[in-house]
């Protein structure tokens, strides 16, 4: 165990409601890990910020699936923890909730694994040379059915995208949007992961498959006088019929989410994020169910 937190202090901005988008896809489609575990799973709201408001959110949804969650938020910064603390001890409600000071090692009592971690707009304040190393330590201490979900949203949670990881690496690329009043979907671009903003330009998987959506997006527009979530259907319809490895379905593409194979959109080896491209094997089937 690490005597120092691994890491560095985030900017910690953060609204009420803001990572709802990330919450309702590991309650939806990633219960099971939660049901999976005999012993009460431990979910880690990873680099939470200034407020701790996103891990009492994250807390309530997981008891929804699985009553005695322990959801732990984890900061480097000791202030913010000790604002945790302040409201657990003012809200005894919040049972199985706690907060520590950490960071990339996710300290947790007894040596236990999370089976779910968060890290939410904390990456994308790194270099992407420092992603592969960061997944790694991340994924080390989860248990061997767990996932790190590394994202990233706007201010408001509108417009939200993030990558599965597993101890075997990465294994897909969601995009979740507010279809109200959504122009493109290629306006989720300037809140691309860490891992892949970089890699938006002319050349790149993740470029071809923003510019395939927006596409589809365009040709559908007749739809528009139906509504967005219409819309949005039959353009992530026209995307798998193109031959796109998307890994779920219409239930999920009415909330504005497609969750595409990570081997479609990972970065080209070009000398940073070689660890990137590990799920080009058989990664559709650890994150599907």
């Amino acid at each position: 165990m690490h005597s120092r937190p691994v890491g560095a202090v985030t900017r910690g901005t953060t609204n009420p409601n803001r990572l709802r988008r990330q919450d309702r896809w590991l309650t939806g489609p990633q219960a099971w890990r939660l049901r999976r575990s005999d012993d009460p799973p431990i979910v880690v709201d990873l680099g939470y910020g200034a407020s701790p408001v996103t891990a009492v959110e994250l807390h309530d949804r997981l008891r929804r699936v699985r009553p005695d969650v322990r959801t732990v938020g984890i900061e480097i910064e000791p202030s913010r923890v000790a604002q945790g603390r302040e409201l657990l001890a003012h809200n005894p409600g919040l049972a199985g909730l706690s907060f520590r000071r950490g960071g990339f090692e996710i300290p947790l009592d007894a040596g236990r694994s999370a089976t779910i971690v968060r890290a939410a707009n904390v990456l994308r304040q790194y270099d992407e040379s420092e992603v592969a190393g960061a997944w790694e330590r991340i994924c080390s201490r989860l248990a061997p059915h767990g996932l790190l979900l590394d994202g990233t949203c706007d201010e408001l949670g509108r417009l939200s995208t993030w990558v599965a990881v597993t101890p075997d690496g990465p294994v897909s690329f969601t995009i979740s949007l507010r279809l109200a009043g959504l122009g493109d979907p290629m306006d989720v671009a300037p809140r691309l992961v860490k891992s892949l903003i970089h890699r938006n330009v002319p050349g790149e998987p993740v470029h071809a498959y923003l510019a395939a959506l927006s596409r589809a997006w365009a040709i559908n527009a007749p739809l528009a006088p139906h509504g967005a979530r219409q819309r949005f259907v039959a353009s992530a319809r026209a995307l798998k019929d193109d031959g796109w490895p998307l890994l779920d379905g219409p239930t999920r593409w009415r909330l504005g989410e497609i969750t595409v194979d990570w081997s479609a959109v990972a970065p080209r080896l070009t000398g940073t994020c070689v660890r990137c491209r590990r799920s080009r094997r058989t990664a559709a089937s650890r994150v599907r169910r």
